[in-house]
Formats: structure tokens, sequence, C-alpha cells
């Protein structure tokens, strides 16, 4: 990824991280959240050894950018995935590129804030969900928006996020309150 002022890889897990707008100020180590979500998805979704993602935390101009180059949706949203599309077996011993996961900083922090999460684990569920797409997995179908669904809660419970679909962790402390 060009213009990155931060770059970590993760040789273990084969994952870049570009930070490419300043999340410190809502998250103390955000590329150290996104490399362990990143994680989490490629093992709950069985992904080759060999496989390599990049992942860009970016802000919201940079978004409405790719949003607006690539899906004609002149707006920022909160994460986009860019599958390499060169999914052929690699040669022995060779990278898999999977692709690129690119996530909105205001739109993410907004949304955290909405739905009464922290952003780590907003960050997490975005980047878990990115991924998910790298590896082939959609929602365009009811069956198959289950199905991701369900890999996205079990990679966010192997790192003790709660269920992303559930009601926020403050909304069931308000509930037994009641």
């Amino acid at each position: 990824m060009s213009g990155a002022q931060a770059v970590a890889s993760d040789a273990a897990s084969s994952i870049e991280v570009a930070e490419l707008a300043d999340w410190t100020g809502v998250l103390a180590a955000p590329a150290a959240v996104a490399r362990r979500a990143a994680s989490s998805a490629l093992a709950i979704a069985q992904a080759p050894p060999e496989a390599v993602v990049s992942l860009a935390l970016a802000d919201d101009e940079t978004l409405r950018r790719l949003n607006r180059d690539h899906r004609a949706k002149d707006r920022p949203t909160n994460v986009l995935a860019f599958p390499d599309g060169a999914r052929a077996g690699p040669e022995a011993g060779a990278a898999l590129m999977l692709g690129d996961v690119v996530v909105a900083l205001e739109t993410a922090t907004g949304e955290a804030a909405r739905d009464g999460r922290t952003v780590a684990d907003h960050l997490s569920h975005l980047v878990v969900h990115g991924v998910l797409h790298l590896l082939g997995h959609d929602h365009d179908t009811d069956r198959a928006a289950e199905e991701m669904e369900a890999l996205e809660r079990r990679a966010l419970a192997s790192i003790g996020i709660a269920d992303p679909y559930g009601p926020a962790p403050d909304a069931e402390a308000e509930k037994g309150g009641a």
C-alpha cells in the first residue's frame, strides 16, 4: 500500500497493516487490534497458511474516494475489501495475496458510539468482515449472510469479542437492571 505513514507486518500470519490515518486518538494500538482480528478470521475460515492480507486503517475521505471510484457510490463507508483476483494456487511456498481491506476511522468510530460498542471491538468486526470477503464470503443472499455472520461471530468470539449482531453490552446490562 503506497503512502502509508506506518506499516507493520506479521510474518507468522502474513498480515500487513498500513496506518493511513491517525487512529491513536481513539485507540491505543490500532494496528495490533486489526492484525489480531485478521488472524482470527483467517484461522476460523481455514485460509491457507501462505495467505497474505493487507489492511489499511484510513479515514472517511479515503473510503469515500475508493467507494466512488470502485463502486460508484460517492460517500464514505465503514469497510471495503478488494480481493486480489489471482486466487489460483500459488507455487509451493509462495505467498498467496488475498487482497486489501480498508477501514474508515470516522465512520467506524461513529458506528461504535451509536451501537454502544468499543472502537476496538467494532474495528475488529469490520476487519473480520473484510477478510471474509477476501476469502470469497458474501452477504448477497439471506443464506450467504447467515453463513458469513456465523463465521464473524466465531472469529470474534475466539478473541473475546461479543456477538456484533446481538444487543450491545450496555443494552444487556440495562435490561438486567430494569
